[in-house]
């Protein structure tokens, strides 16, 4: 689900990039709480991450880093 006060284009690059960076730990071997340990996110607490949530959870990850360096 794209945030409402983000350029769409933004979004689908941010998204692009997360599913890269996701598919990457998934070819080694990885689990969706090793992706988000690579970007210095927690795992959510009493639920097991699926890869869906990941990819997302990663994209507004991106964008907070974004905002913060404009």
């Amino acid at each position: 689900m794209r945030p409402h006060d983000m350029n769409p284009l933004q979004w689908n690059e941010q998204l692009g990039l997360a599913r890269q960076a996701c598919a990457r730990v998934f070819r080694n071997g990885g689990t969706p709480a090793d992706a988000l340990a690579a970007f210095g996110l927690k795992p959510e607490r009493g639920s097991k991450t699926e890869w869906p949530r990941a990819v997302e959870r990663i994209a507004l990850s991106l964008q907070s880093v974004m905002r913060r360096a404009a």
